[in-house]
């Protein structure tokens, strides 16, 4: 049966993952840091050979996948933004943590938002629509290798939401540039809404043989 392969990969570091800000649908560019790290990243490691790349359409994704896979079809999609954190937007835990608010929203289930934000089940039902659309465009078009430039939270809340086997989210945490390949076949994902984790992205270089 037929597999497409996906490579969901988290965008490099802003200036506020470097300070520790939220910043989930503020649209904050890389850092040159940010940029930097990726260009690195592509001499380190091999990424993959895909035909065309999703996006979350907020810059610091979408310059993630021009650096990672120029000249790669780039299609954006909404449902792939990072959770809207409401009032937590552009501040610090140090500034929220005496907050009542934030005290319930750390504590709540899915459906808690935080202040004119976004709850945890309203991101998964996005997300799952973003992804439903991404394997139908990929089957209709026979696109068997694609990768996701996306956000920590969105590929976290993805992988465990709808991969299998099962893991503790501890090891479901993508680093900037850095992320899971996943495969999903056509059974799989219109009988369980599923798909297989293989394993992590980008991968290690592999050595040419010296006597060549």
């Amino acid at each position: 049966m037929k597999g497409y392969r996906i490579s969901i990969i988290r965008h490099g570091m802003t200036e506020a993952n470097e300070t520790g800000i939220y910043i989930g649908s503020t649209d904050m560019p890389l850092s040159r840091k940010g940029a930097g790290e990726l260009a690195a990243k592509m001499d380190e490691f091999d990424y993959p050979s895909v035909q065309r790349v999703y996006s979350s359409p907020l810059c610091r994704c979408t310059e993630t996948a021009e650096i990672l896979f120029p000249e790669i079809e780039l299609i954006k999609s909404d449902g792939l933004r990072e959770l809207n954190f409401g009032e937590f937007e552009g501040k610090t835990v140090d500034e929220l943590i005496n907050r009542d608010d934030y005290k319930s929203w750390l504590k709540g289930g899915k459906n808690t938002r935080p202040p004119k934000g976004e709850s945890l089940e309203e991101m998964t039902a996005r997300t799952f629509s973003a992804l439903h659309n991404i394997i139908t465009d990929m089957m209709q078009n026979s696109i068997t290798q694609a990768a996701v430039i996306t956000h920590a939270g969105i590929i976290t809340n993805m992988l465990l939401g709808f991969g299998m086997p099962k893991y503790d989210p501890k090891y479901l945490q993508a680093k900037a540039g850095e992320g899971f390949d996943i495969m999903v076949t056509t059974q799989m994902w219109l009988n369980s809404q599923a798909f297989e984790i293989m394993g992590y992205c980008p991968y290690d270089k592999i050595e040419e043989d010296a006597s060549e």
